[in-house]
C-alpha cells in the first residue's frame, strides 16, 4: 500500500457568506472521519479546510490507496445454550453455522463477562480508496449543516446553492463519482470575471498555486492576510489607521476570491453625524473599512474591498462612493432632525410606549431606574443630581429617527444628543455607559457615574422580567436576562463597589409594588450567582474555589470576589488540604451530633492535652483574624488559620470527639463548632478536599 494526495472540490454558486465557514469545516471534517470509519490511513499534517464563496475542498497531503484487511467478529450462542448434555449442536448453533455458511465445528470460542460463547471471525482484503471516496463524499455532504437546502432544474437532489463541478483526484489519477448530478473530473474553474476559464489539474499538489494562476486564492487564511495588508496600506497612503474588526474582516474574506483594497472618499459635511452611526453604515451595510486618524476620529476616508483587480480603480471607487452617499446623507437628515427635537422633549414619547405588559410604559422603566440610580449613587459617593438626570435621559434617544434608522446606536446617540443641549460631560457619557457592557468581553462603564446607571439599569430589568414571570428556560431569554445579570455582577465586582445585592434586589423590588408584582429576591440572587460560575471559569478559577465561597451566599458580589482571590492563595499553601479534610470531618461530625451543643467552650472540662492545646490556639487565632476578618483582609484570615494545623491533626489523633461522658462530649464538639466556624468564615474550605 502506498500514499497518494488527495484532492476533492465541489464547485458552487456564490455560498452565504456567514454559512461558508461553517459549511467548508463541516465538508473537511465529514470526509476526514469517512475516512477513518473505514480504516483508510492518511496523513492530514497542516491540511485544512479550502473554500471560496464558489467551492469548499479538501486537500489531503497523504491518503492510502486501500483499505487494510477487514477483521470482523459476529458472536454466536453460549455453550449452555449452543451444545446440548453430549456436547452435540443444538439447533441454535447449527442455525448460527449454517447462516455463516460454514460447519459448526469451524468456529471459534471467546469468553466474556457471561462465560463461554461461539464466534465467527474472517479477514476479508481491504477495498480501493477509489472505490470508497464517492460513498465518502456522498456522506459528508448529507451531513453538512444545511438548514434550507435549494434544488434546481428537475431532479431531486438539494444542496445550499446549484453546484456546477466536481474534481475528485488521488494522485494522478481521477477517481470516477457521480454526486448531486456531477461527474468528476480534474477542471476546476478560475476566478468568475479575471479567468473564466477551465483550470486543469494534474496532481493535487498543484491545486493551490494552479487556482492562484487563475485569480483564486482558495486558502481563506491567505485572502484574509492580503486584506489586512492592503487594508492597511491603502490606510496609511490616506495617512490614517484602517479600523478592522474581526467580524467584518471574517465576512470580506468570505465575499471574494481575489481581494483588491481600493481607498474612497466622502463629503466632510458628512462626519458632523456621529461617527458611529458612520461607521455602522460601513462595516454593516456595506462591508467597508473605516479609515481613523491617530486620535480614533473618523477622517473622510473608507477602504472596499473589490473582488477584481479593475484596470479603471477610480471608477470602482466611484461605484463605492455613489452606493454609501444616500445612506450618510439618510443619517446626517435624521441627525439634524432629532437635534431640532432636542433629547429632552423625545422623552415624551416614552409614556405612550409598552415596555411590558405587566410592567408598564418606557416611562415606568426610567422612574423606576431613577430611583434606584439615585439610591446606589448614595451609597457610593456619586453626585445624586446627576444620578437622576442622567437616568431620566437615558431612554430618550429611543424616541430618536437615528435610533428608529440604527437600533445599535441606543445610547451613543442619547450621548452625542445630550452634548448638544448642553448636558453635563458626565451625564452625556453616562447615558451611552448605561449600556455596557455590551456584549461578551466588552469592558464595563468607566465612569463612576455610567457605573451607577449600568448597574441601576440592570436591577430593575432583572427584578422585572422576574416579576412578569419572563424567566429565561432554555434557550429562550427574550429579556436578555443572563446576559443583564452578568452585566451587573461585571460592573459591581470590577467597580469595586462593595454594595449588599439582597438588599438592592429589595429595593428593585419595591420599585414594582406599583405593577403589583414581586419579584422572588432569593431566586434572583441565585440566578446572579450561577451567571458567575463561567465569569470565574473563563478567569482560571477552580469549580472547587466558586462553590466554596458561593455556599457562604456573600450579600456583596465585590466581597464574593475578595474571597475567591482569598481561597486561591490559601489553596497554594502545604496545610490548605489538611485544614479542608479537617473542616470537612468537622462538618459531619457536628451535623450527626445529638442534642443541643453548648455556645461556649469550658476550659475546666478540656482534660486531654491535645485538646487543651487546640482550645489555645483557637482562641489565639480567632483574637488575631476578628481585625482582619472586619476589614475583610481575608488572604491574612486564611493564612492565619493555616497555621492552626498541627494542633488539628494532634487533636483527631489523640481525642475521642463522642466520648461516652455527654459533658465532656458536648464541650469537645463545642470546641469543633468554634474551629468550624472561623474555618468557615471566608469560604466553605471543605469543597477544597478532594
Amino acid at each position: 500500500m502506498s500514499m497518494q494526495p488527495l484532492l476533492i472540490e465541489l464547485g458552487v454558486e456564490e455560498l452565504p457568506v456567514k454559512a461558508l465557514p461553517g459549511l467548508a469545516q463541516a465538508f473537511f471534517d465529514g470526509v476526514i472521519d469517512g475516512l477513518a470509519r473505514r480504516g483508510i490511513a492518511f496523513d492530514r499534517e497542516g491540511a485544512k479546510p479550502l473554500s471560496t464563496p464558489r467551492r469548499l475542498a479538501v486537500l489531503l497531503p497523504g491518503v492510502e490507496t486501500e483499505q487494510p484487511e477487514q477483521h470482523s467478529e459476529v458472536f454466536g450462542p453460549y455453550l449452555n445454550i449452543a451444545l446440548d448434555a453430549n456436547g452435540a449442536p443444538t439447533k441454535a448453533l447449527q442455525g448460527f453455522a449454517a447462516k455463516a455458511g460454514i460447519d459448526w465445528t469451524a468456529l471459534e470460542r471467546t469468553t466474556d463477562a457471561k462465560g463461554e460463547r461461539f464466534v465467527l471471525r474472517s479477514v476479508s482484503p481491504g477495498a480501493r480508496t477509489a472505490a470508497l471516496l464517492p460513498e465518502i463524499v456522498r456522506e459528508a455532504i448529507a451531513a453538512m449543516p444545511i438548514p434550507k437546502p435549494m434544488r434546481w432544474g428537475n431532479h431531486e437532489y438539494a444542496f445550499a446553492r446549484p453546484v456546477h463541478w466536481l474534481v475528485v483526484l488521488h494522485g494522478n489519477d481521477v477517481v470516477p463519482a457521480e454526486l448531486l448530478g456531477l461527474k468528476s473530473d480534474r477542471f476546476s474553474r478560475g476566478h468568475r470575471f479575471m479567468a473564466d476559464k477551465q483550470v486543469w489539474l494534474s496532481h493535487p499538489n498543484d491545486y493551490v498555486e494552479s487556482l492562484k494562476a487563475a485569480n483564486v486564492l482558495v486558502d481563506a487564511d491567505a485572502r484574509r492576510e492580503r486584506i489586512v495588508a492592503e487594508v492597511n496600506a491603502a490606510a496609511a497612503q490616506a495617512g490614517g489607521v484602517a479600523r478592522i474588526t474581526e467580524d467584518n474582516l471574517e465576512q470580506v474574506v468570505n465575499l471574494v476570491e481575489w481581494p483588491s483594497a481600493v481607498l474612497c472618499s466622502f463629503e466632510r459635511e458628512f462626519l458632523a453625524v456621529p461617527q458611529e452611526a458612520l461607521i455602522e453604515t460601513m462595516e454593516i451595510n456595506q462591508k467597508f473599512f473605516p479609515v481613523l486618524d491617530d486620535g480614533g476620529k473618523l477622517t473622510e476616508k473608507f477602504i472596499g474591498i473589490a473582488n477584481i483587480e479593475s484596470r479603471d480603480v477610480a471608477e470602482v471607487a466611484k461605484g463605492y462612493e455613489r452606493v454609501i452617499r444616500p445612506r450618510f446623507s439618510d443619517a446626517k437628515f435624521f441627525f439634524d432632525e432629532d437635534l431640532k427635537q432636542g433629547l429632552a422633549a423625545m422623552g415624551e414619547g416614552l409614556k405612550s410606549v409598552t415596555y411590558q405588559a405587566k410592567l408598564g410604559t418606557v416611562a415606568d422603566k426610567v422612574q423606576r431606574v431613577s430611583t434606584l440610580a439615585q439610591h446606589i449613587a448614595a451609597q457610593v459617593e456619586v453626585d445624586l443630581a446627576q444620578a437622576r438626570r442622567a437616568a431620566e435621559l437615558a431612554k430618550n434617544d429611543l424616541q430618536s429617527r437615528m435610533v428608529n434608522e440604527f437600533p445599535e446606536l441606543q445610547g451613543i446617540a442619547g450621548r452625542h444628543y445630550a452634548v448638544a443641549g448642553g448636558e453635563s460631560p458626565a451625564v452625556a457619557l453616562a447615558i451611552d455607559e448605561a449600556y455596557q457592557p455590551r456584549f461578551g468581553g466588552d469592558d464595563i462603564a468607566l465612569s463612576p457615574l455610567g457605573k451607577v446607571l449600568a448597574i441601576a439599569e440592570r436591577l430593575d430589568t432583572l427584578a422585572g422580567g422576574f416579576a412578569a414571570g419572563l424567566k429565561p428556560t432554555g434557550n429562550k431569554d427574550p429579556f436578555a436576562l443572563r446576559r443583564n445579570a452578568l452585566g451587573l455582577a461585571r460592573t459591581i465586582i470590577e467597580s469595586g463597589f462593595d454594595l449588599d445585592l439582597r438588599a438592592l434586589l429589595a429595593t428593585a423590588n419595591a420599585g414594582l409594588v406599583d405593577r403589583k408584582v414581586q419579584a422572588d429576591a432569593g431566586e434572583l440572587y441565585d440566578f446572579i450567582i450561577d451567571r458567575l460560575k463561567g465569569y470565574y471559569a473563563d478567569k482560571g478559577v477552580p469549580a472547587t474555589h466558586f462553590n466554596a465561597v458561593a455556599e457562604l451566599k456573600p450579600a456583596s458580589l465585590y466581597d464574593f470576589d475578595r474571597r475567591i482571590d482569598a481561597i486561591g492563595t490559601f489553596a497554594q499553601l502545604p496545610e490548605a488540604e489538611a485544614l479542608a479534610a479537617a473542616n470537612k470531618r468537622i462538618r459531619n461530625i457536628l451535623r450527626k451530633a445529638e442534642g443541643d451543643i453548648p455556645g461556649m467552650i469550658d476550659p475546666a472540662l478540656l482534660r486531654e492535652p491535645a485538646e487543651s492545646e487546640l482550645a489555645e490556639a483557637v482562641t489565639a487565632a480567632i483574637d488575631d483574624t476578628g481585625a482582619s476578618l472586619h476589614h475583610k483582609d481575608y488572604v491574612a484570615v486564611l493564612g492565619r488559620l493555616a497555621r492552626l494545623r498541627p494542633q488539628v491533626d494532634a487533636f483527631f489523633d489523640a481525642v475521642m470527639v463522642n466520648a461516652e461522658d455527654p459533658v465532656l462530649r458536648g464541650n469537645r464538639l463545642a470546641l469543633l463548632r468554634t474551629l468550624g466556624d472561623r474555618l468557615g468564615s471566608v469560604a466553605a474550605i471543605e469543597h477544597l478536599s478532594s
